[in-house]
This record gives C-alpha cells, structure tokens and sequence, in this order.
C-alpha cells in the first residue's frame, strides 16, 4: 500500500494544522505497513531530491518565488513530478486552493483523494480576485477528485451540492490528548496557572478578534487575556486596531511554536477562547478540547457540533462580554466544561479514532487500483 501526500508545505510540521496532520498520518501508516511519500517546499532553485524522515520518504521542491505564487509553484511542479512516477499510489491532497492542477492527476488515472478544508473562500481576508480563484478552485476539487474528505458535517452537506453525498467522507481533525503540562514554561509569557484566558488564532476579521479583546477590556477583570498569533500594527491596520482597544491585562506575546509552551498554555488556562466563523473542525479548537480547556467560543454551526453542548457560545462582544462576566468567576461551571471539553475529545477528536478512518477509507479506495477520466467524476 503507498500513499502520496500532496498540498502542505512540508514534514516535520512547522506551519499549521495540516502540516502536523500530515506528520502524524505518515507516520501512523508508516508503522502499520504503508509505503508514504510527502512533498517538501523549500526555498531556492534546482531539481527535486528525494530523502527520508523516520521512514517516511520526502520528494523536497525547490521554490523560488515566495507567498501565493510560491505555492502555485510549488503545487505545479509537485503534480508534474507525480504524474511522471511509474507507482504513485494513492494520492491524498490536502485542501483545495489549486485543485484546478488536479486535473492532471485525473487524466493521468491516477486516483486522488481530496481533503476540501474549509469554505476557504469566504474569509474576509481575501480580495475579490482571491476569492474567485478559490471559490473556482474548490469546484475543481470536487470535479477532478475522485473521492472527498469533509472534516466536519457541515462541510459534508455544503459539498452535497456540489456532488452525489456518496462522493464525500466526513473524517474530521484530531489532536493528542493532554493530561499534564510543564508548569514553569508559563513564566515564558509571564503569567501563572489559572490567571488567565487565551486565544490562539491567526489575526483575522473572521477569528472574532476584536470582538473578543474588547469584550475583555470593558472592564479589569482580574485576570490576563494571552492573544497568540503575529501582530504586526506597522504593517496591518486591522493589528493596530486591535491592539488599540486592548486594556493593560491583555498579552501579545507573538506567535509561539513551541508546543510545550502552547499545551501548558491550554492546560493550565481558565477558559479557551474561539471566535472562529468560517471553517470546518478547527485545529485549535480540537486541541483545547484535548487539553481539558473550558471552551467559549462563537456560536455557529461549526464550532456547536465540535465543541458540544456544554461549551460556552456568543454571538457578538456583547454576548462575549457577558459569558466572560459570568463564567470566569465561577470554578463550578469552569471545573464542569473543562470535563466535559475532555469527555467530547475522547468521543470523537483522538488521532486513533481519525487514523483508522483514513486508512479504511485508503484501503477501500485502494481496491480500484487505477481508475481512468470518465465524464461523472465519480
């Protein structure tokens, strides 16, 4: 059994989600048998060399320009390697912002599962033009793809429109479960355990960012709100903004990467904050739920059906400013969703759980061998 993955920008994961899911996909099929190939960005010119990382085989592509066409490159020339393999095996792609290249891999009959991410076109972020090229790009995927990977169930139905639902797999995303954490890697951002809330996303409109600092700084809490993520007001104006409503009790301390900082920073935090409003099964969110973190978080489909129940949810700084009013006082409620936010990982979040459902679906794919273009995109 081989699989090839395509879509990130490299192993080991330094990016984001699908980097450390990728990572940890290898390396799970690498121990139960498969042969894995993952294909490596780097920047700088010259062929593509192969190397391996713990078992896992790794095509490293040199790209010479940088941001968006960067990853046009890099995607092009990936599928261009591929195509030219005598066994490429099955092929994973991981989200769907050039899935117009998959075309490629379709007409060469190589079989291509797709993973579509989140409804990525509709964050704020973009530009009109952006926006066009990644609503256009997910019809792509969900034409040239032979299979789909939805992470979670609302996803699954938006792309029931675009497909027969007999296309799409929903297998949401994962995390590891934390039941401890190094204390003393807090000092790193000044604080203590349980003095304090945190946020961990990127400074987005559609992340509830300012929404969220200035429900915070209405009044002195008492307590800090860490705000993880690269702020940078010189060249951002949405940046600026938000760190000009921020009260003296909030922390920028940058984007941290270390995990063992990030873990004791949901383990050891009062509550989770999550502001997300456009995706499918948050990373982040995923993994404060591992953590055992009391979770407040946007009210919107996507994060109801992650976060569960008795997850804390608001819909504006209004409704924020009055959860954060309520909650952060009472350790009751706070000790019962931090339970809870536990009891719901183990149900249905563990690696294990989203591993297995990968490889059956791999293997059930793996019976067609090579299918070839047909006109249904099945």
């Amino acid at each position: 059994m081989k699989l090839t993955i395509l879509g990130i920008r490299g192993i080991p994961a330094a990016h984001g989600g699908f980097e450390t899911f990728a990572e940890c996909l290898a390396l799970y099929l690498v121990s139960k048998g498969w042969q894995v190939v993952v294909y490596c960005q780097e920047n700088g010119k010259g062929p593509i060399r192969e190397d391996d990382w713990r078992g896992v085989k790794r095509a490293i592509v040199p790209v010479s320009r940088e941001g968006a066409m960067g990853t046009i490159e890099f995607d092009w020339r990936c599928i261009s390697h591929l195509v030219r393999q005598t066994d490429p095996g099955l092929v994973l792609t991981l989200g769907y912002n050039t899935a117009l290249f998959c075309v490629r891999l379709r007409a060469a009959g190589i079989l291509n599962i797709i993973n579509m991410d989140g409804l990525e076109w509709k964050r704020d972020k973009w530009r009109y033009h952006e926006r066009a090229w990644l609503w256009l790009n997910e019809r792509c995927g969900c034409w040239f793809g032979n299979h789909l990977v939805a992470d979670h169930p609302e996803i699954a139905n938006h792309l029931a429109t675009r497909v027969d639902r007999q296309k799409i797999t929903m297998i949401p995303y994962g995390g590891t479960e934390v039941l401890d954490a190094d204390l003393t890697k807090l000092a790193s951002v000044g604080v203590s355990a349980d003095s304090f809330v945190t946020v961990i996303a990127r400074p987005e409109p559609e992340n509830s960012i300012r929404e969220i600092v200035r429900a915070f700084s209405r009044k002195r809490r008492g307590i800090y709100l860490i705000m993880l993520g690269r702020y940078e007001p010189e060249k951002n104006s949405f940046h600026k903004a938000v760190l000009d409503v921020a009260s003296p009790e909030v922390i920028f301390p940058g984007a941290i990467y270390d995990q063992s900082v990030v873990q004791a920073l949901r383990y050891f935090g009062r509550a989770y904050l999550h502001g997300h409003r456009v995706g499918g099964t948050n990373p982040s969110l995923v993994e404060a739920l591992g953590a055992g973190s009391a979770v407040i978080a946007h009210d919107n489909p996507f994060n109801r059906w992650v976060a569960g129940d008795t997850a804390a949810f608001f819909r504006d700084e209004d409704t924020c400013a009055a959860l954060l009013d309520r909650l952060l006082g009472d350790d009751n409620i706070l000790k019962q969703m931090r339970k809870s936010s536990l009891e719901r990982f183990r149900m249905r979040f563990t690696w294990s759980q989203v591993f297995s459902e990968y490889e059956n679906l791999f293997a059930e794919m793996a019976k067609r061998k090579r299918i070839y273009p047909s006109n249904n995109c099945g």
